[in-house]
């Protein structure tokens, strides 16, 4: 159990599962097969986290469908008005409401040249 004065931190694999519930939540989407939507955002939001691309992101992973049938999904999406909605819902729902109260101490690592 925490203490109210320790700080929270949240692990790389509960971030990725947050963010996965969260859009499974707020964007819905038609697949067939063995291939689920928690895949599709497995891979995109892995891929994108660690500036990778979805082929090799999907190759390193076990279990997920290859790059090419996450961009035939990708593809079916053609009402990008709409998907920007749903993902600013999703955004808006995660919001805590005491980051509305003051100040928050955030640390933020931007690395803008990839190695």
């Amino acid at each position: 159990m925490t203490s109210l004065n320790s700080p929270i931190a949240l692990t790389e694999t509960e971030t990725l599962q947050e963010t996965i519930d969260c859009l499974i939540e707020h964007i819905p989407l038609k697949t067939q097969g063995a291939f689920k939507a928690t895949d599709l955002f497995n891979i995109l939001v892995r891929a994108a986290s660690n500036g990778d691309s979805i082929e090799n992101t999907s190759k390193i992973l076990e279990d997920i469908p290859c790059g090419k049938d996450i961009r035939y999904h990708l593809n079916k999406i053609n009402n990008f008005e709409e998907l920007e909605s749903q993902v600013n819902e999703a955004l808006k729902s995660k919001r805590i409401s005491s980051m509305l109260q003051g100040k928050l101490k955030i640390a933020i690592d931007l690395n803008l040249i990839p190695y």
